[in-house]
């Protein structure tokens, strides 16, 4: 299952996210890698706990809440707050599947991840690579959608990120 779901979050929203994030403190992405996928894992990433980190998740959990075709495909009992992920300059994340059990840093909770998603917050021609390759029943499927517009998939999946070679996913 492979499910491609359109405005999640708006353009006005995409770029006041973005200019915040222009000026944030990221910081490598291993820090919320298991082992196996902290091999293949390189990118950088708002720390989870920052108060910007927050925020932005706070507003896309406040959207996923609202949107109806989310809803519909996910039927979420709990979400994981996003984690906000950045590649450029070849930066990538290989073959992987995500953790199964996720812990909510800084709390006890833990929450099983059965599904994933992507929110994409640049535009398709705003770099070069970063695809997202998801395995399937049907094979590799390429996803790069617009900003503001988001892939939900099963966690289970075999995914990567194509290294970037232009520009900034």
């Amino acid at each position: 299952m492979l499910i491609c779901l359109p405005d999640v979050l708006d353009q006005d929203t995409v770029k006041r996210f973005r200019q915040r994030m222009d000026s944030a403190q990221w910081v490598d992405g291993k820090v919320t890698a298991g082992v196996q996928s902290g091999a293949v894992k390189q990118n950088q990433q708002l720390p989870e706990q920052s108060p910007l980190a927050q925020q932005l998740g706070n507003e896309i959990l406040d959207a996923l809440a609202s949107h109806g075709p989310f809803i519909s495909a996910a039927l979420p009992l709990k979400i994981f707050p996003p984690l906000f992920n950045r590649y450029q300059g070849g930066e990538h994340f290989g073959v992987h599947v995500d953790n199964a059990i996720r812990f909510v840093k800084g709390t006890v909770t833990r929450i099983r991840t059965d599904l994933s998603m992507t929110l994409f917050l640049s535009e398709p021609e705003e770099y070069d690579g970063g695809e997202l390759m998801i395995e399937g029943k049907f094979g590799a499927q390429a996803v790069k959608l617009p900003a503001g517009h988001m892939v939900l998939y099963p966690s289970s999946s075999l995914h990567q990120v194509m290294p970037v070679t232009r520009g900034a996913r």
